[in-house]
């Protein structure tokens, strides 16, 4: 049986895998657990609870909320708010559990559910297996007072904002017109209040969610709408977020796209000279251009490269006491002043250092020099003998030597399917092309099931 969680949270179908009964189930195996670990301060714990604007995002809400209390959590329903607004406010608040009902990116009939302990932070695994071996049994049930009791608090989604304008100090963004895809997701409003108190022009779009047009042909996935609005109205930049607002992409004043390697590049350079980029290390994953590694080397700094994942770009920023981290596809971590991904703060400072610099966001891009880079999915193959099968890795080494220190070779396989991800970067694009073929070619060969 696959394991029920994955690299974020618990996902599926909304109603055909993620249903409400297993949602409860979860939800109460999740207070024991927890519970029985000492993650809560006393016998009388308390949870938020956040959501995307799914329209299943309203039927998983009280399910979570009926499991929680029916185990005796005193909850707060914090409504529609982004997935780093929910890790926040449990710090900010001194609560001892946080739940995210959303599926971040993906589209609308998909949910999720995704935990943060006290402090904000993300589930262990072993945490995660112990809630998935809980579930379904036979528990004592608390009667009378003893249960869990449920509260609505809006101001504290205020004061997610608050914090967010305040990252950057006094309004520094006034002149700056700024476009922002909201996704139609759970940012709608919050980034835009944020944008606006700090004295940007902002041009929303896709900032009207109606249950069923989350991540519809818009957000950080679909930037074709930014980029035309941006270019209409004559922006300094565009700033795409996903549903749950926990990633940013943004696009220069020319409509090109800045992806999350060449945004971590800009703000590492920036947090360096202000001293505020620890050890001068920056955190990136395997999957982060080649480009990046080389602009850093050029600045004095050096890339901490982790497992595709932001809870591993989280793990090492937390055990080294990194200061920035992120991915390619737009999570970028400021540990200052946040413990996950968070597309606003991102697009915050972003904007900030252009401000700061009196440059264009395309002139700050420039720092980094992106190399081709070609990904290939093998389908149908064996994946757990990519790292071993000698036929397989004999061409990895070939292809490794023919690029030598210019480029390079990895290979990936997929966490949940029977696939392998092949990426080769090259100086050229029809170089990187022709040796992810060939070596796409050896995968399927020597692994097909």
């Amino acid at each position: 049986m696959a394991r029920l969680f994955g690299t974020d949270g618990v996902r599926g179908v909304a109603n055909v895998e993620l249903t409400a009964e297993l949602t409860l189930d979860l939800s109460v195996a999740a207070a024991h657990i927890l519970g029985e670990a000492g993650a809560f301060r006393d016998s009388r714990p308390l949870a938020l609870v956040g959501r995307d604007p799914r329209a299943s995002g309203e039927f998983l809400e009280a399910a979570v909320i009926a499991g929680l209390a029916s185990a005796g959590i005193d909850v707060v329903r914090l409504g529609v708010v982004p997935t780093p607004a929910v890790a926040y406010l449990v710090n900010d608040m001194d609560a001892d559990l946080g739940v995210m009902i959303s599926a971040s990116h993906n589209p609308m009939p998909d949910n999720g559910i995704k935990f943060f302990s006290r402090g904000g932070v993300k589930l262990d695994d072993f945490l995660e297996d112990a809630i998935e071996a809980r579930m379904g049994e036979e528990w004592k049930r608390p009667t009378g007072s003893a249960v869990g009791r449920i509260h609505n608090d809006l101001g504290a989604v205020e004061g997610y904002v608050a914090h967010l304008v305040a990252s950057l100090g006094d309004p520094s963004l006034m002149g700056l017109k700024v476009v922002i895809d909201c996704a139609n997701g759970a940012a709608s409003r919050t980034a835009l209040e944020a944008f606006a108190a700090q004295g940007a022009h902002i041009i929303p779009i896709h900032a009207e969610p109606d249950g069923l047009n989350i991540n519809d042909n818009c957000g950080s996935t679909h930037i074709d709408d930014l980029v035309e609005r941006v270019l209409a109205e004559g922006a300094d930049l565009g700033i795409a977020l996903d549903g749950d607002a926990d990633r940013c992409l943004a696009v220069d004043h020319e409509g090109t796209l800045v992806d999350g390697d060449r945004i971590l590049a800009i703000l590492a350079i920036a947090m360096k000279e202000e001293r505020r980029l620890h050890s001068d290390t920056v955190v990136a994953t395997v999957m982060s251009n080649l480009g990046l590694v080389n602009a850093m080397r050029e600045h004095g700094i050096r890339v901490d490269q982790t497992k595709v994942g932001d809870r591993y770009v989280l793990e090492s920023m937390n055990a080294n006491g990194f200061a920035l981290g992120g991915e390619q596809s737009g999570h970028v971590i400021i540990s200052e002043y946040a413990n996950t991904g968070d597309g606003t703060l991102t697009g915050l400072h972003l904007a900030s250092r252009m401000k700061s610099t009196g440059k264009t966001l395309k002139e700050l891009g420039e720092v980094m020099t992106e190399l081709p880079q070609v990904v290939i999915n093998v389908r149908g193959v064996d994946k757990l003998r990519a790292g071993i099968d000698t036929g397989v890795q004999a061409e990895v080494t070939a292809a490794a030597r023919e690029l030598g220190d210019t480029g390079r070779v990895l290979l990936r396989p997929s966490g949940t399917e029977p696939v392998v991800r092949v990426m080769c970067e090259a100086p050229t694009a029809g170089q990187a092309q022709a040796i992810a073929e060939r070596l796409a070619a050896k995968v399927e060969e020597r692994l097909s099931l």
